[in-house]
């Protein structure tokens, strides 16, 4: 039987839905707009840390005065594409996805959502999971003083749902949230469906890595914990 201490804690873009190169998109579109010069290359590179230290550290690389101002306007012009993409149907859940969260609330293991972005663009993402906050632990960069790579979004999400985090897997798809999820003290796991390669996520401290969420939940035994 699985063991109920155990809680699985998700990233949400990249790892429980195909939503990854339309931010990289929605960013390019952003910073375009902004008259800021960057390949799709180094966009993609940061994905899944917070957005702004995302822009921090992008107009920082390209020497770029960074005002209050000018963040605001990068956020808020991304959240607009990325949510045009979205209407457009090309966001949708990656394979599995939804079988594994009916899985683990069937066999009573608690799971979190733990995302870096706001809620002003994970909402159209956990309507399409069939996820509603009202009802799952679902943690947003709204929520939290700092997102990954720090820690705090999933020792959030494991508070949240009453559960030790060193007792805790962090589920997720890029080098930030295996990074974040040693600085939290738990352990991560990577899938390989946010772009990321095998090795990088590694070598940032993942300890089993799949394709995605189907081939995880194809050898859940191999990291659920059991009585």
């Amino acid at each position: 039987m699985p063991r109920h201490d155990t809680a699985f804690l998700f990233d949400l873009d990249g790892t429980l839905v195909d939503s990854v190169y339309q931010h990289v998109l929605a960013w390019k579109e952003a910073l375009d707009r902004e008259g800021v010069e960057l390949a799709v290359w180094r966009i993609h590179r940061k994905i899944g840390m917070s957005g702004g230290l995302f822009t921090n550290i992008l107009l920082r690389e390209t020497g770029l005065e960074i005002s209050p101002e000018r963040l605001a306007r990068l956020g808020q012009w991304h959240a607009d594409a990325f949510n045009r993409l979205h209407a457009q149907g090309s966001v949708r859940p990656l394979p599995g996805a939804r079988e594994l969260l009916d899985y683990l609330t069937e066999q009573d293991i608690p799971w979190a959502i733990a995302t870096s972005g706001r809620m002003q663009t994970a909402a159209a993402n956990l309507e399409a999971l069939g996820v509603d906050p009202s009802k799952v632990a679902v943690v947003t960069r709204d929520q939290v003083r700092h997102a990954k790579p720090d820690p705090d979004l999933f020792l959030a999400a494991a508070a949240r749902l009453g559960v030790d985090i060193h007792q805790s897997l962090v589920i997720g798809d890029s080098v930030w949230d295996m990074l974040a999820a040693q600085r939290a003290r738990a352990l991560g796991v990577g899938v390989l469906c946010g772009g990321y390669g095998r090795a990088e996520l590694e070598q940032s401290g993942a300890f089993r890595v799949y394709d995605d969420p189907a081939d995880l939940l194809r050898h859940i035994d191999e990291v659920a914990a059991r009585d």
